[in-house]
């Protein structure tokens, strides 16, 4: 027969295929025959397996889901050649199912000839895993603040695969719906929106396919966010601050999706110093004064907007240099004195004017005691009363009363 099965009267599949249909399946608890569900995917290998315990010698058979035998015992009556004997013993019918297909799902029945006869089924299903699924975006790219709409189409798959987004590290919630095709086959898409941020440029978003037929399955796409400048002043010139007299020159640094086509600076509530030069993105003013104090501002602008960064400007007063020294360099102070600053003292020029007055003291001393020493004084002895009138010496002496014999009358005068 072109079916497989034995000629009428001639094989175990038409002696007991009707057997099999005119006896009830006994309840699976407490039974001696027992087989397992199979799980199979499209084109691998399915394995069905007829256990009995205590097989007291009793005919084993496989039937498939139109109750064709597959196996009798060890022979294989069905002309399939997909199917092959893998064990044959008193406990077990184990047989192979190669290249399954989506036909060969459903229920097959092992039956064991025992008196009543015994049945146990094993329930292939076939998993079909999906194809590549596809993501695709309402728009290229989006502006940011506004809402984006992205959707993942997986097709072809059994059963319906289920769908997970993820932008970065932040999972997504969409929209599901499932529809089924030709041949119990399943189309899952999945939309979901959301807003956009300028943080969120270059971000990946991802269409994560969950079906047990397959791992790691998903799309990949990148947002583009377009997002208007981000501007800030940079003062190149000077460090410090800003003096009369100085020159100021500022950069403006303006980074946006797309580039800034666009910079300007002006200067808030006033008009830009006549003299100011602007190039391209910088600022150069030279020869400050105060009537230059305000706020300068850098706009910066393209497709999506603009933006701008403020620069207050205050030129303080020039400062005050010291005068060289021209008479009195003790005299000399720092031009911040005037602003109650203290004022500086030449140690040096201190130290040599007390050296020349302590000098001039120790010289005025020596001369004084050298005329006291030469100087104690003028006094007259008795003796001496005669030698004014003395032409010399010996007349002095001649002249002088009493001689030495008067010496209890010699006076002093001390002038």
């Amino acid at each position: 027969m072109t079916d497989g099965s034995s000629p009428e009267g001639a094989g175990p599949e038409h002696c007991c295929g009707d057997l099999g249909t005119r006896q009830s399946p006994m309840p699976f608890d407490g039974q001696n025959l027992a087989t397992d569900n199979v799980s199979v995917i499209e084109g691998e290998t399915a394995t069905i397996s007829c256990r009995v315990k205590n097989n007291d010698d009793s005919v084993i058979q496989l039937l498939n889901p139109n109750r064709q035998t597959i196996y009798f015992r060890e022979v294989r009556p069905l002309k399939d050649s997909r199917f092959q004997l893998v064990n044959f013993s008193d406990n077990e019918l184990r047989v192979s199912l190669s290249n399954v297909s989506l036909s060969d799902e459903g229920r097959y029945v092992c039956q064991l000839y025992t008196d009543p006869p015994q049945e146990a089924y094993a329930d292939i299903a076939v998993l079909v895993p999906p194809g590549n699924p596809i993501i695709e975006s309402r728009e290229d790219v989006v502006s940011e603040g506004n809402e984006t709409e992205l959707t993942c189409t997986a097709m072809g798959s059994k059963p319906a695969a289920s769908i997970r987004w993820m932008k970065g590290e932040e999972e997504l919630t969409g929209e599901t719906t499932v529809e089924e095709t030709y041949d119990r086959m399943f189309t899952v898409t999945s939309r979901v929106r959301f807003s956009v941020t300028k943080e969120d440029d270059g971000v990946p978003v991802d269409c994560i396919i969950d079906h047990p037929a397959v791992k790691d399955l998903l799309a990949q796409r990148h947002l583009e966010v377009l997002y208007k400048p981000e501007v800030k002043i940079v003062v190149t010139y000077p460090d410090g601050l800003t003096r009369e007299g100085d020159n100021l020159d500022l950069t403006c640094i303006a980074e946006g999706k797309p580039h800034p086509h666009q910079i300007n600076w002006l200067r808030v509530d006033d008009d830009v110093p006549p003299h100011a030069v602007v190039t391209g993105s910088d600022l150069y003013i030279e020869n400050l004064n105060k009537s230059y104090n305000g706020t300068y501002r850098c706009v910066a602008s393209n497709a999506v907007g603009e933006a701008y960064d403020d620069y207050i400007l205050y030129v303080y007063d020039a400062p005050t240099t010291i005068p060289t020294p021209t008479t009195n360099p003790v005299n000399t102070q720092d031009s911040r004195a005037s602003d109650g600053a203290p004022q500086k003292i030449d140690h040096a020029v201190i130290g040599g004017v007390v050296a020349v007055v302590m000098f001039a003291i120790l010289c005025a001393l020596i001369v004084l005691g050298r005329y006291f020493a030469r100087h104690k004084g003028t006094y007259f002895t008795h003796e001496a009363k005669g030698a004014d009138d003395a032409a010399d010496a010996d007349t002095a002496i001649i002249n002088a009363e009493g001689g030495h014999n008067n010496s209890d009358e010699k006076k002093e005068y001390y002038i």
